[in-house]
């Protein structure tokens, strides 16, 4: 621990400099006598001063969990002698909130005590948490003794996860079981027809009432219901933001949510952060895949980079065949504009949520700053018009909308949504 001179310290010294001072200047000797009982304090307080040994180890090396969770943490103290009165400070790291910032506790020599840290997850991200400061008081006050803890356990806040049912529907489905019901016919659960049995027919597809009616067998047909895969595109190479959030939030969030709902319906879903720093997750199924993309994800921030970034450095295996690609873009960065190009030239099925900028944009005052404002809407306007044209569809969203009600938007575009060759 380190040692930090108390208040009563420094006045202590004062009090016996200045009175030996006005002794010597005044030739006043009895104020050396009046002096002598702070300085007998000086000496005895400092003189039985040990600096303090505290040993402190966390319980916990990772803990996860959801915004608006609290969670907590058990570092345990060990003292190496007996500390009497101890205050322990918890230092939070943004994103997370000590409900108890202080408290106030007694320690016995050798006998190790779990103090327990409660914190309150505020905003996904990853933190290093665990942090504190001790305070210990020496003899009769004179020096406090400090040592700060290095935080130590890393917390994982994953996005409060969101409601998502109107899910855009991929073109293509793929020979794995899943929600979507094909076109074809084959083993499944939805009708499809009729047919008159033939050799190899199973028994149970036998429909016995038309049999009967048309005196011969007959059998159901069926449409599979089969599964696909999503590729979630995220824009990482800018961030507009402001105190209540940003366009990289907003991405985050509607990732998760998508995430989710995808892999409930057997789907394999993949990630790519296409940014200043490359990351993807390969596309798969399952609860581990959800940790898997949720880990990515609050990994995502921007990082600066003026390097001419095009598809042709994404891992071939990220986007597969007929995969569904779901760009998440505030369509701010010209290299992220040129890649959904490229992609859909490239015959990808794509469809683009505009994560809109405006929210987090004060509008510039004046004549000349209500130009510049019209003149970027009327940019953003055309850059979606362009898309529109070349059959991907485009849909802003904005953070006073659901995701659920954009999706359901996107799924209704892509309906009625020409096909256009490029």
């Amino acid at each position: 621990m380190t040692s930090v001179a108390a208040a009563k310290l420094r006045g202590y010294a004062l009090i016996v400099g200045a009175l030996v001072w006005a002794a010597i200047a005044l030739h006043r000797p009895e104020l050396v006598a009046v002096a002598a009982p702070f300085g007998l304090l000086l000496a005895v307080g400092l003189a039985a001063t040990v600096p303090p040994s505290v040993t402190v180890e966390p319980a916990e090396d990772e803990v996860r969990a959801v915004e608006g969770d609290e969670i907590t943490l058990h570092p345990t103290l060990t003292p190496a002698g007996p500390l009497g009165r101890v205050t322990v400070e918890t230092h939070a790291p943004p994103g997370l909130r000590a409900p108890v910032p202080a408290r106030v506790l007694r320690l016995e020599a050798g006998e190790p005590a779990e103090i327990p840290v409660r914190l309150e997850c505020r905003r996904w991200g990853g933190y290093l948490a665990g942090g504190m400061l001790l305070r210990v008081p020496g003899p009769l006050g004179l020096v406090t003794f400090e040592q700060v803890v290095d935080p130590a356990v890393r917390v994982r806040v994953y996005p409060r996860p969101e409601s998502v049912r109107a899910l855009p529907r991929p073109a293509a489905t793929h020979a794995g079981a899943g929600n979507y019901v094909t076109r074809i016919r084959g083993e499944g659960l939805e009708f499809a027809d009729l047919r008159p049995h033939v050799p190899g027919d199973r028994l149970r597809q036998v429909n016995w009432r038309v049999s009967a009616r048309r005196g011969r067998l007959h059998v159901n047909e069926y449409h599979p219901e089969r599964n696909a895969d999503v590729i979630l595109f995220l824009d990482s190479f800018t961030d507009t933001a402001d105190r209540s959030g940003g366009t990289i939030d907003l991405t985050v969030r509607a990732a998760a949510a998508l995430a989710r709902g995808y892999l409930r319906t057997r789907d394999r879903v993949g990630i790519v952060g296409f940014g200043g720093v490359l990351r993807w997750v390969l596309p798969s199924t399952g609860t581990t895949q959800v940790y898997r993309i949720l880990d990515s994800l609050i990994d995502t921030q921007v990082v600066a980079s003026y390097a001419w970034r095009d598809v042709a450095v994404i891992p071939v295996r990220t986007l597969p065949p007929n995969a569904l690609v779901l760009a998440l873009t505030p369509l701010s960065d010209a290299r992220m504009r040129t890649a959904l190009v490229d992609l859909r030239a490239r015959g990808v099925d794509l469809a683009v949520v505009d994560v809109s900028p405006l929210p987090f944009v004060t509008r510039p005052r004046g004549e000349l700053g209500d130009l510049a404002w019209r003149v970027w809407r009327l940019q953003r306007e055309q850059i979606g018009s362009q898309y529109r044209a070349m059959g991907v569809p485009v849909v802003e969203w904005r953070n006073d909308r659901p995701v659920d009600e954009v999706l359901a938007q996107i799924q209704e575009v892509r309906r009625y949504a020409r096909t256009v060759r490029i």
